[in-house]
């Protein structure tokens, strides 16, 4: 018995040797660190889950329900950092027209994020809407670094905030480099003009040395695209944070936002995430950690998109936010004055807002309320949501916010007849070009509805059988034809100036500007001043060119407001009704039931050839030669094809296919553009 045991003890041993000396892969997998990344974006200022604007609980929104997860993940794993990724102070009644008008007053989405403890912060565009002051404000309040590592001071080179942070989890130094987007300049122009915004490579080189010599482990936020952001050719900066990975293959994670996108991707090691605005998501980052000596090893990654809808409300965070809540809610009890009468039609379908179809009181009053603080002879404005109306009955602001959501301010600038005819076909590119046979009007699915502007102070007709740059006709002014260099006033919005600005269709500098009073200030003194406002049309403008007069318009129409078909959106679903629905293509893919057809006596008769290309279209010979110019022109600022074309007696359809131009939309100073 005793050699048994001897031998029994022996071989004890020799398995604990074993097992130190060549551990298993679950031991190892044991010794491995996990850690956790939330990441938040574009939360724009919703704290609870509440919407002022309908008066009402939202499943989908608010830093309460993003806080519910947050601490359902920290009691997973302790080893969590909890980022956001910027456009968080804007966006809401609480915060643009309460607290961020009023720099005394402690900022409720700071106070907010120090109490769910976040980490990091990348700064967004919107951050920059309300001037430096408010930065400089939310930097100082803020118990965690606010990063850019794209943003310095003119003046001396100097960061206006942090480039990036290190965050020490489980033993692990996590280096966080954060980038805001560099097309602010082009939305926020005068508010940041001390301040260079540098393009992403060239102000990572810096930080991303430092960070490889202090961190073990590198992420990223960005407020920007993964990809398909801005275009330089367009006069933006380009801002795809994937040449971040592209470029450094150290960092492991990347979170991204600004375009309100669900992002879940993987790039040769890393993992990419992106949510949805309003806190209606949170990105979870997961990385599996080893040591090796003094190293550490990422050796697996993942992502995931978590909905906040299948979260209950985090009643802790929203009893610590109460006060800001509710001063909100006592805010909207004022009311403002009385609308005798809704302000926009009921749109005939759906899905199709009726004031992007035609002249609607809602625009006409945000644009004369433009005329009067500014003194202009014009003004520009859009739809910035698809349902805006004012309904009749009595306004408060929350009505405000209905029709007009962002914080700008107004600005008043000359312009030249050539100028505005330029930025009034910019806005009329909106539009898909009319096809026989469509019932439907559409929208171009690269365009978003807040850059399709309708004007005030000129009688004009859209021809939307006219390709791009070719639709605004009978422009007048006081019913006189508008000349080229008649000099006109204009007034627009600081955004819009700041992109027309971008694009060198404006050249000169505003003679107002109303800022820190925004145009929703304007709107609610032009209410409160009146008591009852009437909505009043003087239809000065419409669309034409486009024959929807098809025996089969009733019935697609009422298929599609039964809810039985469905309009085209756009990919990333942002721009809605992207095509037109055209009869006889329909009926050429089946997609009309027989018996209607038979309803309206119609035939395969009735069905448009579908055009198809031929060899001999495809490759003609006067295409495939070599393209000789007669004369060559060097772009200026300003300029655009169409008014190229002009300028040489030929169209911008020619010139764009002479030079093999894939977007004619698209030129930029100092390119060539060949005559033929």
């Amino acid at each position: 018995m005793f050699r048994n045991k001897r031998i029994l003890s022996f071989l004890l041993a020799f398995m604990f040797v074993l097992s130190v000396v060549v551990p298993g892969a679950s031991f190892a997998d044991e010794e491995n660190i996990k850690i956790t990344i939330l990441g938040t974006t574009d939360i724009h200022g919703n704290i609870y889950n509440w919407s002022y604007e309908d008066g009402e609980e939202k499943e989908y929104l608010g830093f309460a329900k993003v806080y519910s997860v947050v601490k359902e993940v920290r009691a997973e794993n302790p080893n969590t950092i909890l980022i956001d990724n910027g456009d968080t102070i804007q966006g809401t009644i609480l915060t643009d027209d309460l607290y961020n008008t009023d720099l005394s007053l402690k900022n409720p989405v700071m106070d907010v994020m120090n109490f769910m403890e976040y980490d990091a912060m990348a700064i967004g565009n919107h951050e920059f809407n309300f001037g430096l002051e408010m930065v400089d404000k939310i930097v100082e309040e803020a118990n965690f670094p606010l990063l850019a590592a794209n943003v310095k001071y003119k003046e001396d080179g100097s960061y206006l905030t942090e480039a990036y942070t290190i965050v020490e989890v489980a033993g692990v130094k996590v280096g966080i480099i954060g980038f805001t987007n560099p097309n602010i300049p082009k939305w926020d122009g005068p508010k940041v003009t001390s301040l260079d915004f540098e393009d992403f490579l060239t102000s990572a080189e810096e930080p991303m040395k430092e960070l490889n010599e202090k961190a073990d482990i590198i992420i990223a936020s960005s407020h920007s695209a993964y990809t398909g952001g801005y275009e330089e050719a367009e006069g933006y900066v380009n801002d795809d944070a994937k040449v971040l990975l592209e470029k450094y293959p150290e960092i492991k994670a990347l979170m991204v936002g600004h375009t309100h996108d669900t992002v879940e991707e993987e790039f040769e090691g890393a993992v990419v995430g992106g949510a949805r605005d309003a806190g209606r998501q949170v990105v979870r980052f997961d990385l599996e950690i080893s040591k090796d000596g003094d190293d550490y090893l990422v050796e697996d990654t993942k992502v995931q998109i978590i909905d906040v809808d299948e979260y209950p409300a985090s009643e802790e965070l929203k009893e610590y936010a109460k006060e800001y809540h509710e001063n909100t809610l006592e805010f909207l009890v004022e009311i403002l004055g009385t609308a005798s009468a809704d302000f926009v039609p009921e749109a005939e379908i759906k899905g199709i807002p009726e004031a992007q179809l035609r002249d609607t009181a809602v625009i006409d009053l945000i644009n004369n309320v433009q005329l009067e603080a500014t003194g202009a002879d014009v003004a520009g404005a859009a739809l910035f949501q698809q349902g805006s109306n004012l309904e009749a009955g009595e306004l408060n602001y929350a009505d405000i916010f209905d029709i007009y959501k962002y914080p700008n301010t107004l600005v008043g600038v000359e312009v030249t007849g050539a100028q505005l005819k330029e930025y009034m076909e910019w806005s009329a590119n909106y539009y898909n070009q009319y096809k026989e046979g469509d019932v439907t009007l559409s929208f171009d699915p690269e365009i978003r509805g807040y850059n399709y502007d309708m004007f005030q102070g000129v009688d004009y007709k859209v021809d939307v059988s006219k390709p791009k740059g070719e639709r605004i006709v009978d422009l007048k002014f006081k019913g006189e034809e508008i000349k080229d260099d008649q000099v006109l006033k204009l007034a627009v919005n600081n955004y819009r100036y700041g992109g027309l600005s971008g694009m060198g269709i404006i050249t000169e500098e505003p003679y107002f500007e109303s800022d820190p009073k925004s145009l929703r200030s304007y709107i609610a003194d032009k209410i409160k001043e009146d008591g009852t406002i009437d909505p009043v049309v003087d239809n000065n403008w419409e669309l034409i060119g486009a024959d929807l007069d098809h025996p089969l318009r009733d019935y697609i129409i009422g298929e599609i407001n039964a809810g039985n078909m469905e309009l085209p959106k756009s990919e990333d679903g942002r721009t809605y009704n992207t095509a037109a629905l055209n009869a006889p293509q329909m009926i050429a893919d089946g997609k009309i039931p027989v018996e209607v057809l038979a309803e309206y006596d119609l035939s395969e008769e009735d069905v448009l050839p579908v055009e198809q290309e031929t060899p001999e279209d495809a490759a003609s010979p006067e295409e495939v030669k070599t393209p000789e110019a007669r004369e060559k022109y060097i772009v200026k600022r300003g300029d655009t094809l169409w008014a190229i074309g002009k300028m040489f007696e030929t169209t911008w359809q020619r010139l764009a296919e002479f030079n093999n131009l894939k977007n004619p939309d698209l030129i930029y100073p100092d390119q060539v553009i060949m005559i033929d």
